[in-house]
């Protein structure tokens, strides 16, 4: 029989059971079946969360590893629109196969029966008033709200005549938990009552899982198969998942490994998301509520997630955990805002969680996880920002950039890249803006990524047919009309700021057309990071490095799985002569994904400022032979190699001449290049050029049985070669350049008598 494919945007999986096999989403209704629904329920629709009279916590001016604060004011300009979605790859799989997880081993169910299903004294709470409360049951002394926290069954009961109770397992803000055995399917059940039978709320939230719980239906979200009653008392039947919460799994081990901690949430994600699109909100997240069965992960108790458009159902929370609005009515942001905590708690011990870091991190420079992976950081400052409208707006976005961090983490770790295609960005284009004369490659922002074209704005095709038009003047003129004919197109908009920042570039002339359209579209959304990107792009075209970088920052808050943020991060802090920091970037990019050769070459200029010759080698070998800028790699290797004249390093007043096991390799590597014409005259002038100066200087002595580029390593024929080299670059040359390398040949021959 053969599978449905999903129908989602730029999804290619096929439909198992009702999921996607790629993006985990549920099958989509025909558009016939979702008229119908809508219609069905129109006075019950899920709304999306407000961005109105939501309460802020203190910003901690949190700090990352690279020193900025990049939890920008933007919040006080206005509403929050939405930002685009061009298109999701996040794989379905724990980890997304990029990180083994150890399975656990199964358990016997019985086994995790409580010894004395009792609830400590102090876990008792007065529903009515939350006073602490003494006995098992009675009456509250504050309020004479009536309480009973004794479990209302016992072993060997029979529930709506089908199972079999064995056992209180667990308690929690909720109700009792209890093991049973369904008798007519034959299998393990959890049956989920009340904790506190007197509390009517809890007995409301119980009414209401009975109404739509059993509708949710996802594979990593824990199964309720049906609603009891029970001596006039209600239960909910639930999936039995054998296995170990999040929670328990970090008091045995501590704080997990990074990868392996973003490998659960990111699966969680994945529920959040389905739950998100049948209109639920979880409310209560936190590491109590992930079991791990297996190799995979189940979010479990379901007890106070409610509709979001629900304005009367109570709100339940952790302190730590839940976000500074939700006590006014959960929503999606309030939901991301506690993954994004519970996956602080996984992988760090923070000192004041529920205290002075309740809504905020420690700055980077306080804990050794965040200070060492930068993005990670970034990604929880993000999910966990004290405005909601500064967080990740949806589960599937927060699980792509999770995705991206979790591809960094793995290729650092394993000294292995993880490559990946951008749903954002197109790619590296240095390969592209580079040139054919193999001069050395200097930074600048035509080598990023140009950002693809959000499928779902107004002017997409339009926008399309105009972008490819390669004159420039024409392209401008075509994207006026798109503008004009489209005035809520914000695509071309973007489109026509990037053609006129590179109108100005080349003919270095006026930028403040672009920079008037910009403004005015951060005006209109000051959340649409693509503003900055091209705000940054436009900086650094105009040579203001500083300001190019705080605003590639910001670009790098909002997507810190991302590479292309990352790589102009490092361009633009080159620019600025922030090598360290230049350099910190490039390798993160580079040691990610080998498809960004300007990470290399960047990379290496950064190494030979620092000082490190050999550095600087070991960043452009690492561009693949298969990149169009294999040789040119291999070329400015061989000049790095023999360069006399390198830039003074910070805090190294003169770099040392290049060494003879450095002249060997240079010599290897220009003899290994199938370059031909006069580039590589030149690369063999510069070698011997080296090599004589070298051995005059005393620096090496002579050797004749070393050959340099087919020479052996002794004055006279060094000068031979030389001279030769010399003559056939005049040759190729015209004017006072074949002039110049004449008298050049004529001074370095070999002194003789005639």
């Amino acid at each position: 029989m053969s599978k449905l494919n999903c129908t989602r945007n730029n999804c290619s999986g096929t439909i198992d059971d009702g999921y996607c096999d790629t993006c985990g989403m549920a099958a989509l209704k025909s558009q016939s079946e979702l008229d119908l629904a809508l219609a069905a329920t129109a006075s019950n629709k899920p709304v999306q969360p407000s961005s109105q009279s939501l309460k802020t916590a203190p910003n901690s001016a949190s700090v990352t590893g690279t020193g900025s604060s990049p939890t920008s004011n933007r919040s006080s300009r206005g509403s929050r629109r939405s930002a685009p979605t061009i298109g999701k790859t996040s794989r379905r799989q724990l980890g997304a196969g990029l990180v083994s997880i150890p399975e656990l081993p199964s358990t016997v169910p019985e086994l995790a029966i409580l010894a004395e299903a009792k609830v400590p004294e102090n876990k008792r709470f007065c529903a009515g008033c939350n006073q602490a409360v003494k006995r098992d049951k009675g009456f509250c002394t504050k309020c004479g709200q009536k309480y009973n926290f004794v479990p209302s069954l016992v072993p060997g009961d029979v529930v709506g005549a089908q199972y079999e109770v064995k056992g209180a397992i667990a308690y929690g803000g909720l109700g009792w938990i209890y093991l049973g055995f369904d008798k007519l399917l034959s299998r393990y059940v959890v049956l989920k009552g009340l904790l506190n039978s007197e509390d009517a709320a809890s007995a409301a939230v119980a009414l209401a899982e009975r109404q739509f719980l059993a509708a949710v239906k996802h594979p990593n979200i824990v199964g309720i198969y049906n609603f009891v009653t029970h001596d006039a008392e209600g239960y909910i039947v639930m999936e039995y998942v054998g296995g170990k919460t999040l929670k328990e799994l970090r008091k045995e081990r501590g704080t997990l490994p990074v990868a392996e901690a973003i490998a659960y949430i990111h699966r969680v994600l994945g529920a959040f998301g389905y739950l998100h699109q049948q209109g639920l909100v979880y409310c209560d997240f936190k590491p109590d509520n992930v079991m791990l069965e297996g190799d995979d992960i189940k979010l479990i108790d379901l007890g106070g997630a409610r509709k979001i458009d629900d304005p009367d159902g109570d709100i339940y929370g952790t302190v730590g955990y839940a976000a500074p609005e939700a006590g006014e009515g959960p929503t999606i942001v309030s939901d991301l805002f506690t993954i994004g905590r519970t996956l602080a708690v996984l992988v760090t011990n923070i000192s004041g969680f529920s205290t002075e870091h309740q809504y905020t991190l420690p700055s980077a420079q306080s804990d050794t996880v965040f200070s060492q992976q930068e993005s990670l950081y970034r990604f929880l400052l993000k999910a966990t920002a004290p405005a909601a409208d500064d967080r990740f707006q949806t589960a599937e976005d927060m699980a792509e950039q999770l995705l991206g961090v979790l591809r960094e983490v793995v290729a650092i770790e394993t000294s292995t890249p993880r490559p990946a295609n951008s749903s954002l960005f197109d790619g590296d284009r240095l390969s592209v803006t580079a040139g054919s004369d193999f001069s050395p490659i200097q930074p600048s922002y035509l080598h990023l990524p140009y950002l693809l074209i959000d499928a779902k704005d107004l002017g997409f095709n339009v926008v399309l047919n105009a972008s490819m038009t390669t004159n420039l003047e024409r392209r401008i003129e075509q994207l006026k009309q798109v503008v004009k004919q489209l005035p809520t197109s914000i695509e071309a908009k973007l489109r026509l700021a990037n053609s006129l920042i590179d109108r100005g570039h080349i003919a270095a002339g006026d930028y403040t057309e672009a920079e008037m359209l910009l403004e005015k579209l951060a005006i209109q959304d000051a959340w649409d990071w693509r503003v900055d990107w091209y705000r940054g792009k436009s900086l650094l075209a105009q040579n203001h490095p500083q300001a190019a970088q705080a605003a590639f920052d910001r670009v790098y808050f909002d997507l810190p799985g991302e590479l292309a943020p990352k790589l102009a991060f490092a361009i633009a802090a080159e620019q600025s002569s922030n090598y360290l920091l230049a350099a910190q970037m490039y390798e993160l990019v580079e040691r990610t994904d080998l498809n960004y050769p300007t990470a290399a070459f960047g990379l290496a200029r950064c190494r030979l400022m620092q000082g490190d010759r050999t550095a600087a080698v070991t960043a452009l070998q690492q561009v693949p032979p298969t990149s169009t800028l294999y040789t040119r790699a291999k070329v400015e290797i061989a000049r790095i190699l023999v360069d006399r004249q390198l830039p003074v390093a910070i805090n190294i007043p003169k770099h040392p001449q290049p060494t003879l096991k450095e002249l060997e390799s240079a010599t290897q590597t220009v003899e290994a290049l199938t370059l031909e014409g006069i580039e590589k005259y030149r690369l063999d002038r510069q070698v011997l050029e080296t090599a004589l100066t070298l051995l005059t200087s005393k620096a090496i002595t002579a050797q004749n049985n070393l050959m340099i580029l087919g020479q052996p390593l002794e004055e006279i024929k060094l000068r031979q070669g030389l001279e030769k080299v010399l003559r056939s670059i005049a040759y190729l040359s015209t004017g006072a350049e074949k002039v110049l390398l004449v008298d050049e040949a004529n001074r370095v021959r070999p002194k003789t008598l005639f």
